[in-house]
C-alpha cells in the first residue's frame, strides 16, 4: 500500500468512502452490511487505514453502518472521518447536538479526521455566522482531543474558497474536492488545487473515476489506454495520474462491492508514474468526452448582455451538465440570484454576434435551462435527507 504522510500520520493513500456501499440485491435500498464487513476486512488486511463517511450518507445510515463494521478492528489502527451537515438548508444549526449523535451512531469517543460538508455559495454563510458558531465549535472539540484533525470539503466555486481561506485558513488543516484529470479543466480543478498548494493546504480527493464514469471510456479510448498498460483496469488510470500530484494526500474511493476494492488496492500498491505520453493521451481523451462547447471566457459577451448574466461561468456549467447532469449543477444554479440564472436570458441575440467562437450562446441556454428542469433541486435533496435523518433519530 502506498502510504501518504500528514502531521506524522500514516495514511493509506486510498481512501474507503462509503457514499456507495452495498446494496441488498431484493432491490429494497437497504444497505447490505455483511458485504461492508467483508470490504472492511479486505482492505484493513491490505493497508487500507482511512474510512470516510458523513451525516446524510445513505439516507444517515452509513455512519451507524460503518461504525459497526469497524468495531471488528482495533480502534488504533484505522482512522475514521465524518462531516458536519451545514450545506443541507435548515430553519436552524445545532453543531453540538449533530456531533453528539454522530460519535453516537459511530460508537466511538472522537473522529480522527472532521470535515464541514460542502462549503459551497449557499452554505458559507451559514458556516461563517456567528449566530451557529459553527466553526468555534470545532474548533474547541479539536481542543477537546475529540477531533484530531479539522478540514473542509467542497463542490462550491473558486471565489468561494478563496474567501472561505481567507477566513478560517489558519484552522483548516485539509481540503476535500472534486478532482480526476475530466475535471482538471471541466470544472477547473486545476485552479482549486494550485490554491490550496499556495496555501499549504493539502488536498483529499472525492470523485476519483467521476462516479464511474472514468472506468469504463468506450471502446476506443479504453483500447488506446490498454495498449500502454494491458493488464490495468481503465479506473486504474484516475488513480495512477492522482498519484502523480505531490500535494494530495487521500485519494477516497467511493466502494460498492469487492471486486472494485480489489481492483483499487491492487492500483495502490505501489506508485506507477504516467509517462508523458501517457498523460497526452489521457488528456487527449478527456477533452473527446467533453463534447464542450468552446467558451474561452474572454467575456465580450457580457458587455451587452441586458440581463448583465456571466455567460462564461453559465456556459462553464452548460458544458459540465451535458457531459453529467448532477445535482451540484443544480445546487450551483440556485445559489444565483433568480434573474442570473440561464432561464434569465431573452435570446436578443447581441452575445452571439460579438462572440469570437461563433457560439450560439441563447441556444445553449435555452437547452441548457431544460436540462435544470429535469436535475433534482439541491434544497429538495437536502428536505428529503433531514427527513430521512428525523425518522432514524426517532427510531434510535
Amino acid at each position: 500500500m502506498i502510504y501518504s504522510d500528514f502531521k506524522g500520520k500514516k495514511l493509506s493513500l486510498l481512501g474507503f468512502g462509503t457514499m456507495r456501499l452495498p446494496l441488498m440485491p431484493d432491490e429494497s435500498g437497504e444497505v447490505d452490511e455483511d458485504a461492508v464487513c467483508e470490504m472492511v476486512r479486505y482492505a484493513a488486511e491490505h493497508g487500507v487505514n482511512y474510512y470516510d463517511t458523513a451525516y446524510p450518507y445513505h439516507n444517515s445510515k452509513s455512519e451507524i453502518i460503518i461504525g459497526k463494521a469497524l468495531k471488528q478492528l482495533p480502534r488504533e489502527s484505522f482512522y475514521l472521518a465524518t462531516k458536519y451537515p451545514g450545506h443541507q438548508i435548515s430553519a436552524s444549526y445545532n453543531p453540538a447536538e449533530t456531533f453528539e449523535e454522530q460519535l453516537k451512531k459511530c460508537d466511538v469517543e472522537y473522529f480522527d479526521f472532521y470535515l464541514l460538508h460542502n462549503v459551497y455559495e449557499n452554505s458559507i454563510s451559514t458556516y461563517t455566522d456567528s449566530k451557529w458558531g459553527i466553526v468555534d465549535y470545532f474548533v474547541e472539540q479539536k481542543k477537546l482531543g475529540r477531533i484530531k484533525h479539522l478540514g473542509f470539503s467542497t463542490h462550491g466555486l473558486q471565489d468561494t474558497l478563496v474567501e472561505f481561506l481567507d477566513k478560517y485558513g489558519d484552522v483548516m488543516e485539509f481540503c476535500q474536492i472534486q478532482l480526476n484529470y475530466l475535471d482538471w479543466t471541466l470544472q477547473d480543478a486545476k485552479a482549486k488545487y494550485e490554491l490550496l498548494e499556495r496555501r499549504g493546504i493539502p488536498v483529499w480527493v472525492m470523485e476519483p473515476v467521476r462516479g464511474g464514469r472514468l472506468a469504463d471510456l468506450g471502446e476506443e479510448a479504453n483500447a488506446k489506454l490498454t495498449g500502454y498498460r494491458p493488464n490495468e483496469s481503465m479506473a486504474s488510470w484516475a488513480f495512477r495520474w492522482l498519484q502523480g500530484l505531490p500535494n494530495v494526500k487521500m485519494i477516497l474511493s467511493g466502494m460498492s462491492n469487492i471486486e472494485q476494492m480489489q481492483d483499487n488496492v491492487h492500483t495502490f500498491e505501489e506508485r506507477k508514474p504516467l509517462t508523458e505520453a501517457e498523460n497526452q493521451t489521457l488528456f487527449e481523451i478527456a477533452e473527446g468526452m467533453k463534447s464542450s462547447v468552446p467558451c474561452t471566457a474572454c467575456r465580450y459577451c457580457c458587455a451587452d448582455c441586458p440581463k448583465k448574466l456571466d455567460i462564461p461561468k453559465l456556459l462553464s456549467l452548460y458544458n459540465e451538465s451535458r457531459f453529467s447532469p448532477s445535482f451540484n449543477i443544480g445546487m450551483t444554479i440556485d445559489a444565483l440570484e433568480e434573474d442570473k440564472r440561464p432561464m434569465s436570458c431573452i435570446s436578443c441575440g447581441r452575445c452571439a454576434k460579438i462572440c469570437p467562437q461563433k457560439i450560439n450562446i441563447p441556444e445553449a441556454m435555452k437547452e441548457f435551462s431544460g436540462i435544470l428542469e429535469k436535475i433534482p433541486h439541491w434544497e429538495d435533496l437536502c428536505r428529503q435527507r433531514e427527513e430521512a435523518a428525523r425518522r432514524l433519530r426517532d427510531g434510535m
